[in-house]
């Protein structure tokens, strides 16, 4: 990608992030976390700060989402398209994915599901900040897997869920099965500390 396309789609990138952070605002989201500091991360999953600093363990998960983007698009474009999607056009899906998903994850239906399924009974959503932060992760995943060979992409995914799952008892793969079909003995085992 040359200088001029890649600034094409910075900006491009940008208006994406600009637009979900308006929609967030009209949603009722607010831009920080509501205890007042500047701290820029929360570690403790389990209080009323995750997902309101810029970064928190799930952050993790969107650096994942970036590498699933990255060659699930790669692998789709050929079919998509007879000639493929070029790569800042699937830079770009992967951006407007992951923020329509930001948007969904903070609508009422999901924060009650998260709520109910879940061990995050203090989750309220995220605030914009980040959002804002999730989707430069995903951003930064999507940019590593377009690096490295698959066989490294799976290895960190694998990684990341393993240290995920020692660390704060959730992954990005329970996150998927307690929100699409909860499981209760994996719920009693997140609340184990």
């Amino acid at each position: 990608m040359n200088s001029k396309n890649g600034s094409r789609v910075a900006w491009q990138i940008a208006v994406i992030i600009i637009v979900m952070a308006t929609c967030l605002r009209m949603m009722g989201r607010q831009w920080w976390c509501r205890c007042g500091t500047w701290v820029p991360w929360s570690w403790d999953i389990q209080t009323s700060h995750n997902s309101q600093h810029l970064l928190d363990p799930y952050s993790f998960t969107h650096v994942l989402h970036g590498i699933i983007f990255f060659w699930l698009l790669t692998w789709l474009s050929p079919r998509i398209s007879q000639s493929g999607l070029a790569a800042p056009t699937r830079l770009l899906i992967a951006a407007l994915i992951e923020a329509a998903w930001e948007i969904l994850e903070n609508s009422p239906w999901i924060i009650d599901r998260y709520r109910e399924s879940t061990i995050s009974l203090d989750y309220y959503g995220d605030s914009i900040a980040n959002s804002i932060s999730d989707v430069i992760a995903c951003l930064l995943g999507y940019f590593l897997a377009s690096k490295f060979r698959l066989r490294w992409s799976l290895g960190f995914i694998l990684l990341t869920e393993v240290v995920l799952l020692l660390t704060i008892r959730d992954s990005l793969l329970l996150n998927v099965i307690m929100l699409v079909c909860p499981v209760e003995a994996i719920k009693q085992w997140q609340s184990e500390k």
